[in-house]
């Protein structure tokens, strides 16, 4: 059977990264971090004290960068790593989990030149298929032409809720009210940035997992996996 490139796209509290990680568990696939290139990246300017204003600079910036995930290791996943990171042939997998860098990759994020550097970084990575990736533009930007492309979707009020549950696992001390009002703020801010807004691809499967857990919806993308390897392997077959 054809390994896929599996692209899944969502807003806040959707489970995208849960989601992920487990089909690509279940799959034998490779799960591709993106939030930790822009880490790694931001780690690297802020160590070289690169401005983070100099957008032109920060693309000539990121082209000299090269940055490689891994799946981590069993004692890194533990921690709740989703890759290893290597920045520049240097594992920096747990220097990249500061309030600083993700502050920093935030802003990268947001800058053309660099996204679409790493985009192509993304894409070479992802070439030879047997990955999963998710994020807010991976079906649309960075694997336009994947196989399988899943929008993964949940009613407000219930991502609002997962969103507050980790708060308070983590200590944070915010009402469901003001999650739900952080949600709805980051649902607009991510449909209509500039850059990469949140779309669902054309051919993207709409997957609604208001009523679902991490396991049934990741079980539910695997069948819809396995459907289309027979399909890709029928046409490879010469089969209607």
């Amino acid at each position: 059977m054809p390994k896929l490139t599996i692209a899944i796209d969502g807003p806040a509290g959707s489970g995208k990264s849960s989601v992920a990680r487990r089909v690509a568990a279940m799959l034998g696939y490779v799960y591709l971090d993106s939030g930790a290139m822009y880490r790694a990246l931001a780690l690297k300017a802020l160590r070289q004290g690169a401005s983070l204003n100099d957008e032109a600079g920060l693309e000539t910036f990121t082209k000299e960068t090269h940055i490689e995930l891994k799946p981590p290791r069993p004692e890194q996943e533990a921690a709740g790593a989703k890759n290893g990171v290597f920045l520049d042939g240097r594992e920096v997998t747990q220097e990249i989990r500061t309030p600083e860098v993700a502050q920093a990759a935030s802003r990268l994020a947001t800058i053309a030149g660099v996204r679409r550097v790493l985009v192509a970084e993304q894409q070479r990575a992802g070439a030879g298929g047997g990955v999963v990736m998710e994020g807010r533009d991976i079906g649309t930007v960075v694997f336009p032409n994947a196989e399988l492309k899943i929008f993964l979707d949940a009613s407000p009020e219930e991502r609002a809720e997962r969103r507050w549950k980790e708060h308070q696992e983590k200590g944070e001390k915010m009402t469901l009210a003001e999650v739900f009002d952080e949600v709805i703020e980051r649902d607009r801010r991510d449909r209509e940035r500039r850059v990469s807004p949140l779309v669902r691809a054309e051919d993207a499967v709409l997957v609604d997992n208001t009523a679902m857990g991490i396991e049934e919806t990741a079980r539910l993308i695997v069948m819809l996996a396995g459907d289309r390897q027979k399909q890709l392997a029928g046409v490879a077959g010469g089969n209607p």
